[in-house]
């Protein structure tokens, strides 16, 4: 049994409802289901663009993968050369899925914590509190963060200095200007 029109359009998205006109449906000789069809194939292209944006996505993620493989893979190739050890194809392919998946969780749980604090933004707080379970890595990050304080402390300083320096500028040409302004209205009295 054939529906009537009408009633397959109760099936599609608002989206695709509002495509439907029955007048164009007669003027180009589709009958009756014909035009529920035509309806359904757009369906199916808006399907089809949601799975080219999820490819697109997907693809990201594998640059991502090849860029974390492509690191891996140097860092092996030094450490071969240096403790002269070989490393097999697979043995890299494993170090890079475990690498990768690790960065994942990391950047998960960066995530949540800075949304924890009700902030949209990941700062070092957050990194230092996703470093506190290994030593190391938490005392490299510390070292590292005084670090960038310190030189940002210092570029400020210069900044500080050397708008200073252009404020006293301009002070004493003002000043100088004052007191040539001074002398000539001395001279006109």
């Amino acid at each position: 049994m054939t529906r009537p029109l009408p009633q397959l359009l109760f099936f599609l998205p608002q989206s695709l409802r509002r495509h439907y006109r029955p007048e164009r449906a007669r003027r180009r000789g589709w009958a009756g289901n014909s035009s529920a069809i035509f309806a359904l194939r757009r369906l199916q292209k808006g399907a089809a663009m949601e799975a080219a944006e999820a490819v697109g996505r997907l693809s990201d993620t594998q640059r991502l993968k090849a860029a974390c493989h492509y690191t891996v893979a140097g860092l092996c190739e030094e450490v071969s050369q240096d403790k002269e050890i070989q490393f097999s194809k697979q043995t890299i392919a494993a170090i890079s899925e475990i690498t990768f998946r690790q960065c994942e969780i990391f950047a998960k749980d960066l995530e949540m914590f800075a949304r924890h604090a009700k902030r949209s933004t990941v700062n070092l707080e957050d990194v230092k509190l996703l470093a506190r379970r290994s030593k190391s890595l938490l005392k490299y990050v510390t070292e590292k963060s005084e670090e960038i304080a310190l030189n940002s402390l210092e570029e400020k300083e210069k900044r500080k200095k050397k708008s200073g320096s252009r404020k006293g500028r301009r002070a004493s040409d003002e000043q100088e200007e004052h007191v040539v302004a001074e002398s000539d209205d001395s001279n006109m009295a």
